[in-house]
């Protein structure tokens, strides 16, 4: 039977939802089924394979790349136009692989069957799972070369010596001068290729020299060293030369290694490997560099006591500032610049009214829009009567969209909860930032294709904190490095560097997904979401059961004290949060929520339209207990002040530079909905806003335009002020 028709078979025997699971895991999200024989097809195809092999772990891509080396010696290289044939063809004894990834240890041995039996389990070791371990042709075309093991010396030698550079290890492994170079050649190359000489030679180096070689080989033959420098050639790193760096390399055990031949230069400039045939006598036969598990966490850590309420605070900061920060946008929509992103003075305004510093303000307003609140709206060009010149550009506001109100009307733990899912998948890291990339504007388009991956391996390092415990802050480099277990492909091709690491952690920590150097159950949800690639489909019921086991319910009443402050411990429901901030300024954000009323701030809801006894028989609705003397004054006092200059309200100005006009407006019998009254002899007030004053103006066979405070014609705008969500 074929592979692709045993793979069918495998496929059968799993679950829906782990047919869905695989699929995720390639890239597709998906709400159907999908039937066996069509995913068994696309999992042996290159598109599904990459990204399959691009999740494994740093074990799981030892043991796929043990694969392919030994499949490339029993079978030969795999040429490219072979591919997509029956992978079967290139099978290799399970027995083999597991003594190339262990050795005799029967720890190590286990551990590595049961790497084997992981990648079972998502297609890249195929079925039948017998003793000979069968993987697609992709990871045959990729990893072949990712063992680590060093090439043959005849082919370094052939490579990148000159004549002299191998009479001169010749000598020094004590063979008599040879007339060519021919001959000095065969001799070293006989001593390399014989394991017993090998290790004679070994045996008499000094013993920091065997401790060396012993850690090198064992971590893979390669090594970034200054011991040979570029001497001829040209091209492809096959074609370059080198001798030996004058001086040597610094370090006297990589010079023993390098004057005795065991040590050859690579190709690539700085970089140095133990041919195959050294490291094979080495470690007793052919390994390859095996790491079953990560490095534990650090001994002693302190314990995480005060972690729970620090992300607490976190999230309730969170969902507080986006939201003054949509409520922001929606009295006043920031400006696109032409060049694109967010105008840099928007995003000062914008973080001067939420309170936070530009970096946050940015990171919100790209979490905002990422989470399809916020849209960018092209306002339309009116082209001017009798112009026939090209039109200005569009001016691109940044508006809420549709979703908003939907949004703002929910729970507080569902509101966040969309915000902390967009974040576990967006593909950048928005507070990450690198000099070279210039000033840091909001509203640049996500291009990251390693950030989720890079987010869940830090997540996953942060998770292998025992319970109680915490990482102290100079912990970034351990995290680092199991990040680099977990995900060894994207933090080796993003170049994960501390600056982002931090980032990221920082993201973590802004949301409450990590706290006191841990995760928190929303954290751990996340993590477990991009597990199973449900971050991807439909992430909001798990953050919400997340949220709401670590967040106390949202209040709906405050605690009103005598120096006019008003207190929520922890968060506000909606409706408070709307009233309070109606009369008050909300001063400070953490485990409490804290506004502070004045005679400015309750003057400011009168002019919203409260009435004084409205307004306090709402704060008493909303109070623990009675309301202080202290506020009943301030809001009686201020009402009392309040309106003492009345303005005539009008829903608009009509103006006309034609009195007779005029006149003829404020008699049409079609207007007198409008309620049209003359103040002066050019000038009409209408009781409709300017949006029904314009409609009835037109329908009546006017042709008006609108014009701004200035005098200056300005476009219509709609009333509802939303752009559509993109999904």
């Amino acid at each position: 039977m074929s592979t692709p028709r045993h793979l069918t078979t495998w496929l059968r025997t799993r679950s829906p939802d782990e047919r869905r699971l695989l699929l995720a895991r390639v890239g597709f999200v998906v709400d159907e089924d999908i039937p066996p024989q069509d995913l068994a097809r696309l999992l042996l195809r290159r598109q599904a394979v990459v990204p399959l092999v691009s999740s494994c772990t740093l074990p799981q891509r030892q043991a796929l790349s043990a694969v392919a080396w030994l499949a490339a010696r029993r079978h030969g290289p795999l040429a490219y136009h072979l591919e997509g044939n029956d992978p079967a063809g290139r099978a290799v004894p399970r027995a083999d692989v597991l003594d190339l990834l262990a050795g005799p240890d029967l720890d190590r041995r286990r551990a590595a069957d049961a790497v084997l039996d992981q990648l079972a389990g998502v297609a890249l070791v195929l079925p039948p799972h017998g003793d000979q371990v069968i993987v697609p042709g992709t990871v045959h075309m990729d990893l072949a070369g990712e063992t680590g093991l060093g090439r043959p010396a005849a082919d370094l030698f052939a490579a990148h010596f000159n004549a002299p550079e191998v009479h001169a290890i010749a000598d020094a492994l004590g063979f008599p001068k040879a007339r060519v170079r021919e001959v000095a050649e065969r001799n070293v190359l006989g001593l390399l290729g014989d394991p017993e000489r090998v290790r004679a030679l070994v045996a008499g180096a000094p013993a920091s020299v065997r401790d060396w070689l012993l850690r090198l080989v064992g971590h893979g033959s390669r090594l970034r060293t200054h011991a040979y420098q570029f001497h001829s050639g040209y091209g492809y790193e096959h074609n370059i030369r080198y001798v030996v760096r004058p001086g040597g390399s610094g370090d006297p055990g990589t010079d023993w290694l390098v004057t005795h031949g065991l040590l050859l230069p690579a190709g690539p400039p700085d970089v140095a490997e133990v041919p195959f045939e050294v490291a094979t006598a080495v470690l007793g036969g052919p390994r390859v560099p095996f790491t079953p598990e990560p490095s534990p966490p650090p001994d002693d850590l302190p314990g995480s006591e005060g972690a729970e309420g620090t992300a607490q605070a976190a999230a309730t900061s969170a969902l507080s500032q986006i939201e003054r920060l949509l409520a922001a946008c929606v009295s006043r929509p920031p400006t696109l610049r032409k060049a694109g992103g967010l105008a840099v003075r928007d995003t000062k305004r914008l973080a001067k009214a939420v309170g936070v510093t530009e970096d946050i303000a940015r990171f919100w307003i790209d979490l905002a829009t990422q989470a399809e609140l916020l849209g960018l709206h092209a306002e339309p060009v009116v082209r001017p009567k009798g112009h026939r010149g090209k039109l200005p550009e569009p001016v691109v506001n940044l508006l809420p969209t549709t979703e908003y109100d939907t949004w703002l009307k929910r729970p507080p733990v569902e509101r966040l909860a969309r915000i902390i899912g967009t974040w576990a998948t967006l593909a950048a890291t928005y507070t990450y930032w690198p000099a070279e990339a210039g000033t840091p504007v909001a509203l640049t388009e996500p291009t990251d294709p390693h950030a989720a991956s890079l987010r869940y391996a830090l997540l996953e390092a942060l998770a292998a904190v025992p319970p109680g415990k915490s990482l102290p802050a100079d912990s970034l480099h351990y995290l680092m490095l199991r990040a680099a277990w977990h995900r060894p492909h994207h933090v080796s091709a993003a170049r994960l560097g501390a600056e982002q690491a931090g980032a990221i952690l920082r993201e973590a920590g802004l949301l409450g997904v990590a706290a006191g150097g841990a995760l928190t159950v929303v954290g751990h949800a996340v993590r477990d979401l991009l597990v199973s690639g449900e971050a991807w489909r439909s992430p909001e019921a798990a953050l919400t059961a997340a949220l709401s086991a670590m967040l106390p319910p949202a209040r709906a009443t405050a605690r009103f004290q005598a120096d006019l402050t008003a207190v929520v411990p922890g968060m506000p429901d909606s409706s408070l949060a709307e009233l309070l901030d109606d009369v008050a300024e909300r001063e400070s954000e953490g485990h409490a929520v804290v506004w502070r009323l004045s005679a400015a701030t309750v003057r400011r809801a009168f002019d919203q339209g409260y009435e004084a006894g409205d307004l306090l028989a709402r704060l008493a609705g909303a109070a623990e207990g009675p309301l202080p003397q202290t506020l009943e004054y301030l809001v009686k006092d201020t009402a009392r002040v309040h309106g003492r200059v009345r303005v005539v309200r009008s829903g608009c100005c009509l103006r006309a530079d034609d009195e007779a006009l005029i006149e003829e407006l404020a008699r049409a019998q079609a207007l007198r909905a409008l309620g049209l009254r003359k103040i002066a002899p050019t000038v009409l007030i209408s009781a409709a806003d300017e949006e029904e004053t314009l409609a009835r103006l037109r329908a009546a066979g006017y042709a008006p335009a609108l014009e701004s405070e200035t005098g200056a014609t300005v476009v219509e705008r709609a009333g509802t002020r939303r752009v559509p969500a993109r999904s």
